[in-house]
């Protein structure tokens, strides 16, 4: 398989046509898979709860585009905020397990590459957060 400006551009069609603004191109074989690598295209204005998962770090990897990850903590309050934009030097972030996160899309087309421990598990109602 090769990664290549067809298939971001693929899945950035299938994003700006999703009611939720973002698609998951997934590169792991299962949801039960120990490693669940994917592809993400996110357009601006989609939303992602603010969440954390308590039981894997995750990564982000801009691939194209640009975009703000936000931190919380557990009373609510903004403690940081990173731009990534590849053209800048800035293209990824590390996230800790259970630290409260959320993302800015900024720029149409934007992809990342993202990977967390498996099997996937769905966020429950204790791991989001309303602001």
């Amino acid at each position: 398989m090769i990664i290549d400006n067809t298939l971001l551009d693929q899945v950035t069609q299938q994003a700006k046509m999703s009611p939720r603004l973002r698609m998951n191109y997934n590169l792991h074989d299962s949801l039960d898979s120990k490693a669940q690598r994917l592809f993400n295209a996110l357009e601006p204005g989609t939303e992602l709860p603010v969440h954390r998962h308590l039981h894997t770090s995750e990564t982000y990897i801009v691939v194209r585009g640009r975009m703000n990850v936000l931190f919380y903590n557990d009373d609510k309050q903004l403690t940081e905020e990173c731009e990534l934009d590849p053209k800048r030097g800035f293209y990824g972030v590390q996230i800790p397990a259970g630290q409260w996160h959320t993302l800015e899309v900024l720029e149409s087309g934007t992809v990342i590459f993202e990977v967390k421990e498996g099997p996937y598990t769905p966020l429950t109602p204790e791991n989001l957060m309303t602001l």
